[in-house]
C-alpha cells in the first residue's frame, strides 16, 4: 500500500480550511494530510489544530511555492510514496485527488496534472489565466512535443522521485507551474494529465485576484520559461561542442 500525503499550503484560510480537511478525511481517507500554515494572521492555525492533523508553521509569510516545497521536504523526510498538492481555498475536490493518485499508479507517471480542460468540466477561468494557459500550452507543444492542456494547474500528484527532486531545489520557482513542467519534461520525467472537476474559490481573495497580480504572474512565468529554454538549449549546445572536440 502506497503512502500518500496531501499537502495543503494555507495563508489566512480560516473560512475554508475546515471544510477542505473534512472533505479529504471523508473522501480520501487513505491519505495523510499536512497543512503548511504560511504565517496566517487569522484563525487558520487554531482550526487546523481542532482536526488533529500535522501542521507546519512558517515563521514568516513564504508564499505558496515555498510552502509547497516545505511540504515536499516533510514528505521526503517521512518517506511518502506520493504527494498531492491541494489548495486550501476549496477549489480542489477530494474525490478528484484520488483520481490523480490512481492515474499516477496506473500510468507509472512521475507527475500527474489535474486538468480542467482535458474534458469539458465547465470551469470558468479568469481571462488572463485562460490566456496564459493557452500560450504556455502552445509553448510546451512546440518545444517539448507534449500536449498539456492545463499547464497552470497546481492540482498535481507527484511520485517519490519528483518529491525528492523538488525538495532538493535551491531555486524552487515562485510560481511552480508551466515553467517547472517544461523543466521536468526536459529532464526526462513522465508527465501525464487526468481530467478533473474544480470549484470556484469558496471564500476569501485569490492570490491571482485583481489586475496587477495576474499581470505580474504572466511576466514572471514568461521570464522563468525563457531561462528554462536558455539553460536547456545552452546545455545541449555545449554538450555537442564537447563531442566534436
Amino acid at each position: 500500500m502506497h503512502r500518500v500525503l496531501v499537502i495543503i499550503p494555507a495563508h489566512n484560510e480560516a473560512e475554508n480550511i475546515s471544510a477542505v480537511i473534512t472533505e479529504l478525511q471523508r473522501d480520501f481517507s487513505t491519505a495523510d494530510i499536512l497543512v503548511v500554515n504560511d504565517y496566517s494572521t487569522d484563525a487558520t492555525r487554531e482550526i487546523v489544530a481542532k482536526h488533529h492533523i500535522p501542521c507546519v508553521d512558517n515563521i514568516f509569510n513564504l508564499g505558496y511555492a515555498w510552502s509547497i516545497q516545505t511540504g515536499l521536504k516533510y514528505a521526503t523526510a517521512k518517506g511518502y510514496d506520493y504527494a498531492i498538492q491541494f489548495d486550501a481555498d476549496g477549489q480542489h475536490i477530494a474525490a478528484e485527488a484520488t483520481k490523480l493518485y490512481q492515474t499516477a499508479v496506473k500510468a507509472n507517471s512521475d507527475i500527474v496534472i489535474g486538468s480542467r480542460y482535458l474534458e469539458d468540466s465547465g470551469y470558468k477561468c479568469a481571462f488572463f489565466r485562460r490566456l496564459g494557459q493557452k500560450i504556455f500550452s502552445l509553448l510546451i507543444r512546440i518545444f517539448c512535443q507534449k500536449r498539456i492542456t492545463d499547464p497552470l494547474s497546481g492540482f498535481q500528484c507527484l511520485n517519490r522521485r519528483v518529491i525528492e527532486k523538488y525538495a532538493s531545489f535551491n531555486d524552487y520557482p515562485e510560481f511552480p507551474d508551466a515553467n517547472l513542467i517544461i523543466e521536468m519534461l526536459y529532464r526526462g520525467y513522465k508527465v501525464t494529465e487526468a481530467p478533473v472537476k474544480m470549484r470556484q474559490r469558496q471564500a476569501g481573495e485569490s492570490m491571482h485576484g485583481g489586475i496587477i497580480a495576474p499581470i505580474k504572474y504572466m511576466v514572471n512565468m514568461f521570464y522563468s520559461i525563457f531561462f528554462v529554454f536558455l539553460q536547456h538549449f545552452g546545455f545541449k549546445r555545449r554538450f555537442k561542442e564537447k563531442l566534436h572536440r
